[in-house]
């Protein structure tokens, strides 16, 4: 059955392919709902929650651009909005917060010390790193997405960065002192 089908009967809440469309799309999605959840039990549940927002609106898909793109935005929008929900964007003021140039060197530091390190940040500045660095997504967007100003998500990606870079920094000296 190709792509275009599965959906056609998934908007006639036809239940064994939303069950198809589940099994074929979960894991990509868990990985997006991973990335913006602080731990893997809220990605599991906002990719629940995700997946009802997908059956609930995929008679609102137009067959326009990757559908698998839309699923995305959903789960994206999923999660954030449980956050927008928490207060977690609350505006700070951190003026004049310098952009932290983020050198890493590949040989030195591993995706799963990167991985582990972004998703210790609290919540307010790894969603906006997340969705800055990682999915391309504009401060403009972004702040619309979070309900926050432009300031606030340049501010949250400056503060990110500098705790990425801290941490980047302090993990090099261990392995330099380790290696000696």
């Amino acid at each position: 059955m190709s792509l275009k089908q599965l959906i056609s009967k998934c908007k006639k809440q036809d239940i064994k392919a939303q069950e198809q469309l589940y099994r074929l799309y979960a894991d990509k999605l868990f990985a997006v709902c991973l990335k913006y959840s602080n731990s893997y039990q809220q990605a599991e549940d906002n990719l629940q929650d995700g997946f009802m927002t997908i059956f609930d609106k995929i008679a609102q898909y137009q067959d326009k651009g990757s559908f698998e793109g839309w699923m995305k935005r959903i789960m994206v929008n999923t999660t954030l909005q449980k956050y927008r929900k928490q207060g977690v964007f609350e505006i700070i003021n951190e003026e004049n917060l310098s952009e932290a140039a983020l050198e890493i060197d590949e040989d030195e530091v591993s995706v799963d010390f990167l991985l582990k390190i972004i998703q210790e940040l609290p919540d307010r500045y790894r969603q906006v790193f997340n969705l800055y660095a990682l999915d391309g997504f504009s401060h403009k967007e972004i702040s619309e997405m979070l309900q926050i100003s432009t300031g606030t998500s340049k501010s949250n990606l400056a503060r990110a960065r500098i705790i990425l870079k801290e941490k980047v920094e302090a993990n090099q000296i261990k392995m330099a002192v380790h290696s000696s």
